[in-house]
């Protein structure tokens, strides 16, 4: 019975929130345990991802990897989405079939339908089967959520899944997830000087900005979406 309630709450808030061309304002919560650990050596949780895996880079996928499924797992559902794009949030990679055995993905999987063993790709909200990498608008960082979820089946839905269609199949079929976020961000291309130019305790954001071929320097986040150039 818990594992029909998790499934239902599951398919219940996707169903809600996965609107074609919006995506989800948030990912399910299922009754399911949140028991499985995701990763990725290429970012630490909370951290910023790297420009390779975003539209201003190679706009190729990160490598991940994850542990902790229960016993029954058959297969593994990968959601990415960003819960603070315009509209409400942006779908960016629906990932399915992936088999029990499978522990992590490397970095690049090829765009299309299908991947090897089986393992399918769904139609994300920019249209494309396969993954479409950070992409914000220039201003304050976006959160990216790669969601992963043991199903006790497989789901054959055929490559070029909605996210309705995903969710309506995954329903009663969630023994656990488990989460991994990341961050980008898309900030102006010059500093910025004036009276807003002051640090934002909130934020706490710190980076390295390059101007020019010459000028290197710390930056922080504004409110304003724009950034003040320490040298």
């Amino acid at each position: 019975m818990a594992l029909r309630l998790a499934g239902l709450s599951l398919a219940a808030a996707l169903l809600a929130l996965g609107c074609r061309g919006e995506g989800p304002t948030l990912l399910p919560t299922p009754l399911a345990p949140m028991s499985l650990v995701v990763q990725s050596a290429a970012f630490s949780p909370g951290d910023p991802i790297p420009a390779r895996y975003t539209c201003d880079g190679g706009d190729v996928s990160p490598p991940l990897s994850w542990f902790g499924a229960p016993k029954g797992t058959v297969s593994y559902v990968l959601v990415m989405d960003d819960p603070d794009a315009p509209g409400g949030g942006f779908v960016h990679w629906l990932l399915y079939d992936l088999p029990a055995d499978l522990q992590s993905l490397p970095e690049g999987i090829p765009v299309g339908g299908q991947w090897v063993r089986g393992a399918l790709q769904g139609r994300n909200d920019a249209g494309r089967v396969g993954y479409s990498g950070p992409c914000p608008p220039r201003g304050p960082a976006h959160r990216y959520r790669f969601s992963l979820y043991a199903l006790d089946t497989f789901l054959r839905l055929g490559p070029g899944a909605s996210l309705e269609r995903l969710a309506r199949a995954m329903s009663g079929h969630v023994l656990a997830w488990g989460q991994l976020v990341g961050t980008y961000a898309r900030y102006s291309s010059s500093p910025f000087s004036g009276p807003d130019a002051q640090p934002s305790a909130q934020s706490g954001w710190r980076c390295l900005l390059r101007t020019g071929p010459a000028v290197t320097g710390s930056c922080t986040h504004l409110p304003s979406g724009l950034v003040m150039l320490t040298r």
